[in-house]
């Protein structure tokens, strides 16, 4: 953190009061997700409410980072624009590169969803229709002004829905890597036809970032409504501030802003046409409900990630054991409290699984109840597939994450995965037949994978209304 050790222990002790440039670098190299700083933010607005001549801390310099922080987002602006039957999507950001080594590349995401309250209908509708990086027309630049040079870039997923790709400081003209302590402005831009673009867009803050803007640009004649929501796992709340609105040539432009955004922190702007010229969203699809369904809502409504979180698509991080013990631990401990609510929600024959990520965990671990209620738990961490058998089937699957729907996905018999143990020693446990089943839907949601990427291109998903095996185990015939 840049500060000599016993002012650390003194903080510690309260004998020294923490100052913002403290709580900040604090956040920054211990990696937490916000919270350091927003409970700095609270005790800093309760010490000043109480008055008693105390006085806010002076600003801090502009570089509070410490060396070794990263890359870091000093300005995101984010626009999205209607313009003949397709959205074009322009982002721009000022970085900062506060590490210590430089940096070659830079990793976008990009995820569509045309009905994202409707799982069953955007998977089929994103099956029938899938987004390529042809029609993206994906364009980069990196630098500031007639000094700006085209950036190469990378495919690292290419999905129906969902796009991951490398931008590269570099071209065929050579390299121009972003040293320790430069700065440089990187612009790109894609295109997705309005056939595959829901009506939203969200911004992930996935690095530290001190200024973001969302600009959304549709025709005045469209007559837009606008709203914005900031999204957690547990609950979905209005932005904090108004969004601004201004007509300009026809075009009606919404613009939201914030600063010092916190790590990990999701905001979705939403709109709606009433126009009579606009696109008819329902035209193409079944309707996007107001809600979620009924068990999806009670299952996020305990905490349980639901699909179209980026964190149900990350590869999760193995612990370093036995290093880690304690922390795996304590993630084990995580899994069964929420598996004993989810039990207290509904009645799982079949047994039921819970992965790390589908609690906002990307390490991994998962815990698995067999169908048997008399058999303890099985405790996963960092496992494998390590063999499987020649003998498939083919069974209903559902899942926490969209728990209205099941879906006919076809798994191996008996599967040998090999996973550690809280000491570090590694075993290889066999599995058969529900449990098998069980154990490698899990194991895919460490691996980023949902059981829909496992079903036939052709196959349905079923809706819970109408599906006929509801509080039935899985029929097995020897």
């Amino acid at each position: 953190m840049g500060f000599d050790p016993s002012y650390v222990s003194h903080v510690e002790g309260r004998r020294h009061k923490p100052t913002e440039d403290f709580a900040r670098r604090a956040e920054a190299v211990l990696g937490a997700g916000g919270a350091i700083w927003q409970r700095f933010q609270e005790y800093d607005e309760l010490r000043h409410a109480r008055g008693s001549g105390l006085h806010r801390d002076p600003p801090v310099p502009l570089q509070w980072l410490p060396p070794g922080t990263g890359l870091v987002v000093e300005r995101e602006i984010a626009e999205l624009a209607y313009v003949g039957g397709a959205y074009r999507c322009r982002v721009i950001r000022s970085l900062y590169n506060a590490g210590v080594e430089p940096v070659t590349r830079y990793l976008v995401k990009i995820a569509i969803d045309r009905y994202p309250n409707d799982p069953a209908g955007s998977n089929r509708h994103h099956r029938e229709n899938p987004l390529t990086f042809e029609e993206m027309d994906v364009h980069a630049l990196a630098g500031e002004g007639g000094a700006a040079e085209p950036m190469q870039w990378r495919v690292k997923l290419d999905r129906d829905a969902a796009k991951e790709f490398w931008l590269l400081f570099a071209n065929e003209q050579g390299q121009f890597p972003l040293y320790p302590n430069e700065r440089t402005t990187i612009e790109y831009a894609y295109t997705v036809g309005e056939e595959k673009w829901g009506q939203w867009f969200q911004r992930a803050v996935r690095l530290p970032t001190r200024s973001l803007t969302v600009r959304l640009d549709f025709p005045e004649i469209f007559e837009p409504t606008v709203w914005g929501v900031e999204v957690s796992l547990a609950a979905e709340v209005p932005v904090r501030s108004p969004l601004e609105r201004r007509n300009e040539g026809g075009r009606a432009i919404f613009e939201w802003s914030t600063d010092q955004p916190l790590l990990n922190a999701r905001y979705r702007l939403e709109w709606r046409y009433r126009g009579a010229d606009a696109p008819k969203y329902d035209e193409l699809g079944p309707p996007e409900p107001p809600v979620l369904p009924r068990a999806s809502h009670r299952m996020r409504g305990i905490g349980i990630v639901q699909r179209g979180s980026d964190l149900l698509r990350q590869r999760s991080r193995h612990f370093q054991l036995p290093r880690e013990g304690p922390a795996a631990r304590e993630t084990v401990t995580r899994l069964l409290t929420s598996l004993a609510q989810l039990e207290d929600l509904h009645e799982f024959t079949k047994g039921v699984g819970l992965s790390a990520p589908q609690i906002g965990l990307t390490v991994a671990a998962a815990v698995v109840r067999p169908p048997d209620r008399e058999v303890e738990p099985v405790v996963l961490l960092n496992p494998r597939v390590v063999g499987e058998s020649a003998e498939w089937d083919e069974q209903y699957e559902g899942c926490l994450s969209f728990f209205d729907y099941r879906g006919l996905v076809a798994r191996p018999l008996r599967i040998e995965v090999e996973h550690a143990r809280f000491d570090g020693a590694r075993v290889v446990t066999v599995f058969e037949r529900a449990l098998a089943r069980l154990i490698s839907h899990e194991i895919d949601h460490l691996e980023g994978r949902l059981y829909v990427d496992r079903m036939k291109p052709d196959a349905k998903l079923v809706p819970v209304t109408q599906y006929e095996q509801n509080g039935r185990p899985w029929d097995y015939q020897n």
